[in-house]
């Protein structure tokens, strides 16, 4: 009856009324697979590549789509049920998708992508990391390691112990657990899933670069920095300090090991994964994702240390000539993953893949 009345009734309230009641009652939109993005250079196509181009333009996320409070387009999609979005204001804007009543997100597969530090004890620049853990390496101890008592490696411990490398005796102190499944400082992803998408990609051709292989000389020969971008399973460790350096980097990795109880590597650092998994745990708990179907995939655009015999300061944020190679291959892996769910989006929407 509606459609017949339409043409008579478009300049009446009543019917804007009635319009918009109908179309507050359709049906939400369920992305299969949303890639989400940290930052990105100018447009999202056709200029220098950020964390978000390559993935608009090879996976064809050619439609902008409105998510509510939000002036600025921030989400994408193609017609294969593919949303990118891109975090220009940080994981608020998560929070922003996932209210948006015209999204339902409880099936939907993510993938947090970005560049990252990079563990030369572990991969090389350009390589890139699914991740099992993400580690917050914020809300910590600290002291000046000028002035730590001798037989300390650093002066970054755990809130509620007593020295580095311990976890608290309270378990239930503010900021710290010792139970890895309460999970304050290791935020566990499905390891299983994690598993499967490293076996979808782990034979991916990545992109090699001739400035990146001319600064790997610079490691030995018998670390992983010096071989060329690989594929690998390693944790991310998120911290809000931009930090560098051997020392810091020890710190990394026992930090890691502490709080995943031995069984995480540390692989990649950036400044934002804890965040975004913190903002992910909580709309779980409210039921509006799937935490068992969260991945992190992060790519290194440089070393979270220096080489020898170069300095600390000309290091520090060294990004710039490992950046695109990062931001390449880091959708290289991801995309056959993207493929898969999509290919057999019967399956997968209902059955979360995993492997052994």
């Amino acid at each position: 009856m509606k459609k017949r009345l339409l043409p008579a009734c478009l300049a009446s309230l009543a019917c804007v009324l009635d319009l918009g009641v109908a179309s507050a009652h359709a049906a939400p939109v369920a992305p299969r697979v949303i890639i989400v993005a940290g930052w990105e250079n100018g447009a999202d196509t056709g200029d220098a590549p950020g964390e978000y181009q390559d993935w608009v333009e090879r996976e064809h996320l050619s439609e902008t789509v409105p998510v509510r409070g939000v002036k600025e387009p921030i989400l994408r999609r193609n017609n294969d049920g593919v949303y990118g979005i891109v975090l220009r204001s940080g994981p608020s804007e998560l929070m922003a998708l996932a209210l948006d009543p015209t999204f339902d997100l409880k099936r939907t597969y993510w993938i947090f992508t970005g560049i990252s530090g990079v563990n030369p004890n572990m991969a090389s620049v350009g390589s890139v990391a699914w991740a099992r853990w993400v580690v917050d390496g914020d809300a910590l101890r600290e002291l000046d390691d000028r002035t730590i008592p001798k037989d300390w490696p650093y002066g970054l411990y755990a809130i509620g112990a007593d020295r580095p490398n311990t976890l608290p005796e309270d378990p239930n102190h503010y900021g710290s657990v010792t139970d890895v499944a309460q999970l304050t400082k290791a935020y566990a992803l499905n390891q299983g899933l994690a598993r499967w998408a490293y076996g979808l990609s782990k034979d991916v051709k990545l992109a090699d670069d001739p400035e990146i292989a001319r600064r790997r000389a610079a490691w030995p020969a018998s670390l992983p920095a010096s071989k060329p971008p690989m594929i690998l399973m390693g944790e991310t460790l998120g911290a809000l300090r931009y930090w560098h350096g051997e020392a810091r980097n020890d710190w990394a990795q026992d930090w890691v090991k502490l709080w995943t109880k031995n069984q995480g590597v540390f692989v990649m650092t950036n400044e934002e994964s804890q965040t975004n998994q913190k903002q992910m745990r909580l709309l779980a708990k409210w039921g509006y994702v799937d935490p068992d179907r969260v991945m992190v995939l992060r790519s290194g655009s440089n070393p979270s240390m220096p080489p020898p015999h170069v300095s600390l300061t000309q290091s520090m944020g060294d990004e710039g000539p490992g950046q695109n190679i990062a931001f390449d291959n880091n959708e290289r892996v991801g995309a056959p993953v993207v493929a898969e769910l999509v290919r057999h989006w019967d399956h997968y929407r209902d059955h979360v893949p995993s492997a052994p």
